[in-house]
């Protein structure tokens, strides 16, 4: 915030405030006229922020654009993304930037009057700055206008950079440009950049939910559809009323976990998948598996990430039956823990080295999924990460296991949790 506050200072004295001060004699005892400045600045710089999160698209450099134009106080303020490799620029057909040595880019908006006279010319403004990454100043002599009226007689154009890539210029258009305005033009760029970096960061971290749950699908092996759908044949001539049940348990296990992905659910619903696994697992290998289902009542209403918990039921069965006795049980309990709910998922198989699960749950879950010793790693990565995005470090899972004494999974969810709501 500091940060911020500087910038905000600096912007306002630069341009002396000379946007604001309509404003300023509203506002009369709120403090200084520096302190007034900068809180003006603020308020406008925290108006552009929410468009520039979404990326440099048309939408929201219109968004944003008035606010730019106003924290500048220029006469006018266009934005331009840098054109990909397959991409031509968008310049008016028949203008002067038409033809194969045409500027590189899109004018994605222009705010301000004198667009009919100027705007046509904003692509060739900006295309040494997009090649170079370095800001320009256009002056009088390139601007020139046949309307005596018109303010506009320089632009100040700086690049928009992410991660050291310019994707795009912040042009301001004025009647002058003082060293002052010009280093402004500078900074206000920058901070556009800094936004549009943590719009990427944001559709990065979306890719990877995205990755992670497509991984999570992966995790429903299909071995375990094919032997479903074997046993289910198995019964079709010799019980077929069992038959039929099953393909419909199978049908809506498929349905819960195939269907669009949506970041949350019911623990009710997500229970209720597993129930219809769990049946299908047991007609596969009879009365080898065991398990009960202890929930109480008041935490089946709790939102949860969807697939947190049948990727822990899943690798119980697949790692945990593996070299199994005879018998094989599965115990899922959910309790009422105040703010919490409190889960487990309990087996007693063949559990596994602590020092072996702690290198899964640090490697992360692509690693584990591109491991998958034994099918332990994908699952339990994947849901400790995403609870720890979603909830915090301390709402990470806790295992309980070593070679020979079972496995038992605990995690915590709160009841409550801003932004977490099931569809």
């Amino acid at each position: 915030m500091t940060g911020i506050l500087v910038c905000g200072a600096t912007l306002a004295a630069a341009l002396g405030a000379c946007a604001l001060r309509p404003w300023l004699r509203s506002r009369r005892g709120f403090g200084s006229m520096a302190d007034e400045a900068t809180f003006a600045t603020l308020h406008t710089i925290s108006r552009a922020s929410p468009s520039l999160r979404a990326g440099l698209n048309r939408d929201s450099a219109r968004k944003a654009a008035r606010h730019l134009r106003t924290l500048l106080g220029v006469e006018a303020v266009a934005l331009v993304a840098a054109a990909q490799d397959d991409e031509p620029h968008d310049g008016p057909p028949g203008g002067p930037d038409d033809g194969p040595d045409a500027p590189c880019g899109r004018l994605l908006v222009w705010d301000g009057p004198g667009g009919s006279r100027h705007a046509w010319a904003v692509l060739r403004h900006a295309r040494p700055v997009l090649e170079s990454g370095r800001p320009r100043v256009v002056g009088p002599d390139v601007l020139s206008c046949e309307d005596a009226r018109c303010r506009i007689r320089v632009a100040m154009v700086a690049p928009l950079s992410v991660q050291g890539r310019v994707e795009g210029a912040l042009a301001a258009y004025g009647g002058s440009a003082s060293a002052a305005r010009v280093r402004a033009v500078g900074e206000v760029a920058r901070w556009v950049s800094s936004q549009l970096e943590l719009a990427e960061l944001d559709s990065s971290r979306a890719r990877l939910a995205e990755a992670e749950m497509r991984a999570l699908r992966a995790q429903i092996s299909p071995h375990f559809v094919y032997n479903s759908l074997t046993t289910i044949a198995s019964f079709v001539r010799t019980d077929p009323e069992r038959a039929r049940d099953l393909l419909l348990d199978f049908a809506d296990f498929a349905r819960y976990s195939f269907r669009n992905p949506r970041d949350f659910t019911t623990l009710a619903d997500e229970l209720r998948s597993i129930d219809r696994y769990l049946l299908l697992e047991r007609a596969r290998f009879g009365d080898r598996l065991q398990f009960s289902v202890e929930v109480a009542p008041e935490v089946l209403p709790v939102a949860l990430p969807f697939l947190s918990l049948q990727p822990l039921v899943e690798n119980a069965i697949r790692h945990g039956m593996a070299d199994a006795r005879e018998s094989f049980r599965i115990q899922i309990v959910a309790r009422d823990a105040g703010a919490e709910a409190a889960i487990s998922v309990e087996d007693d198989g063949v559990g596994m080295d602590p020092g072996r699960l702690r290198e899964i749950l640090a490697a992360g879950p692509l690693s584990a999924g591109r491991e998958r010793r034994g099918g332990a790693g994908i699952g339990l990565a994947n849901v400790d990460e995403r609870l720890r995005q979603v909830y915090g470090d301390e709402y990470g899972l806790t295992v309980e296991t070593a070679v020979g004494a079972g496995t038992k999974v605990n995690l915590r969810v709160p009841k409550y949790s801003p932004g977490v709501f099931p569809d």
